[in-house]
């Protein structure tokens, strides 16, 4: 059996995967980038670091039991599209991905962390039409775009914070390890959202700052729980997104959307969104990665790298 190597070097995650030329997922590995408590992440030096450190070990996890030949290596090499996009975390990746691709005399191919992500999320899902929808919600990109074929056209985006900055920085100043979202997510079951954090969006894009701000001061004064605090950030998430994707329905036209990226993987956050698009009578089809692979992970990654090496080799 002949299988492709997928490397992923994010600002969260060092990941591995394999998948075989079937285009199944045989094999994942990742691990979170250690992070001090009270801190909101690591410097992209601190990271570097983090990632060669830790890179041997993923690797090593995801080829362990696995009874295959390596017959290419995939990696992301840059955050997003684009010639001007770059982050020196996913250097090291690259650098292992290419000096593994010399060794083993195997192509190496590249692509960016928002396409595995998205390769991630369709992974075991039913075939997804032509053109659709596609919402890429992290930590460090929150952005919708129009899906064509290998075309990817942004409709728009965040113009301050992040959604996952939004929750990380909550989460953080409420004394919530980095990242944050699992830990918010679970206190905010427990707590009750009101509408209090106003959502911005426009045509133009959405605003999470003066979210943050007013959050920042509720924690600050203690006037609102730490569970209704954190209620509200998600809730106001979920109304934020389904604004972007309405807006992006009528530039579009396109009734389908893929929420994908780390920020997707909560359950809370999923059912806050089909609530309100049931709600609204949007008309709109949503579709979400599986939990597990909507977090930073190499799975996308290596399934691009597949695809490409088998079925145009």
């Amino acid at each position: 059996m002949k299988a492709v190597l997928g490397l992923d070097t994010s600002c969260y995650t060092t990941s591995c995967a394999v998948v075989d030329q079937g285009f199944n997922l045989i094999s994942s590995s990742r691990m979170l980038l250690p992070v001090e408590p009270g801190a909101r992440g690591l410097r992209q030096s601190e990271a570097v670091f983090a990632h060669v450190r830790q890179l041997p070990q993923v690797v090593v996890e995801a080829l362990d039991g696995v009874d295959a030949q390596i017959d290419a290596i995939c990696v992301s090499d840059r955050p997003v599209d684009g010639e001007d996009s770059y982050m020196p975390v996913f250097r090291a990746g690259l650098s292992l991905a290419q000096s593994m691709a010399a060794a083993l005399r195997v192509p190496c191919y590249t692509t960016t962390h928002q396409r595995g992500h998205l390769a991630a999320a369709l992974i075991g899902q039913p075939k997804p039409p032509q053109r659709f929808l596609a919402l890429h919600l992290s930590g460090g990109t929150t952005e919708l775009l129009a899906s064509e074929g290998d075309r990817l056209m942004a409709v728009m985006g965040s113009l301050d914070l992040h959604a996952g900055q939004l929750i990380d920085r909550v989460g953080v100043r409420l004394g919530l390890p980095f990242p944050a979202g699992p830990a918010l997510e679970k206190l905010a079951l427990t707590g009750r959202a009101k509408g209090r954090y106003g959502a911005s969006v426009s045509r133009e894009g959405c605003h999470f700052s003066g979210a943050e701000a007013q959050a920042m001061r509720d924690a600050e004064q203690g006037e609102l729980a730490p569970q209704d605090i954190a209620a509200e950030v998600f809730d106001l998430v979920a109304r934020t997104v389904i604004r972007m994707l309405t807006l992006g329905r009528e530039a579009t036209g396109l009734d389908d959307a893929v929420i994908f990226g780390g920020v997707a993987s909560s359950a809370l956050l999923r059912q806050m969104l089909e609530r309100r698009n049931t709600d609204r009578r949007t008309g709109m089809r949503l579709c979400y990665g599986r939990p597990e692979l909507s977090g930073d992970n190499a799975a996308g990654v290596a399934m691009i790298g597949a695809r490409r090496h088998f079925l145009t080799s």
